[in-house]
């Protein structure tokens, strides 16, 4: 049988990759199995709980629907990369940890993910919209309360250094 490979040029978690990956390599086993990136988890593998979600030039994306070749010239960040070891948690991550949004921690990588990804897109995210942007994300232990208040602890945060730097000007 011939084996193929495709070359794959992509950003990930800030840094160049260059790739070769089989055509029939999906992105969640390019990045657990070939470059141990073990945050982003393996849930259904039919794109239907977000373990697996990962940010696609700033989109949130289930990594098991997505093949890696589909990456190419792309920016792919992974739980990896929202906060790398030198620079602490995230905000958002924080607020998780101190409004109690986990609890066994497997899905908390691709709420981060999703949650991330709308806090850039709207910085103070309606309860609605914050429901909306975790629809693909599953949580079997402690529902979603937490993530929504931390949602709104961080969004307060950001309206204060706004409301703050709008009274300085």
């Amino acid at each position: 049988m011939l084996e193929t490979t495709i070359g794959l040029q992509c950003i990930l978690n800030g840094d160049p990759l260059s790739y070769a990956v089989s055509p029939t390599r999906r992105l969640l086993d390019l990045l657990r199995e070939d470059l141990r990136l073990t945050g982003t988890k393996i849930g259904c593998e039919v794109g239907r709980c977000g373990a697996c979600m990962v940010l696609v030039d700033g989109h949130p994306v289930n990594a098991c629907l997505l093949m890696a070749y589909q990456c190419q010239g792309r920016t792919i960040e992974t739980i990896e990369g929202v906060s790398p070891p030198a620079s602490g948690l995230h905000p958002i991550q924080k607020a998780i940890v101190e409004e109690g949004g986990l609890q066994c921690g497997y899905c908390t990588p691709g709420m981060v993910i999703s949650l991330k990804a709308l806090l850039e897109r709207q910085p103070c995210p309606t309860r609605e919209e914050t429901e909306e942007a975790l629809c693909g994300n599953l949580c079997r232990c402690t529902g979603y309360e937490g993530l929504l208040r931390a949602v709104a602890k961080v969004s307060t945060q950001d309206s204060d250094v706004s409301d703050n730097q709008q009274e300085a000007e």
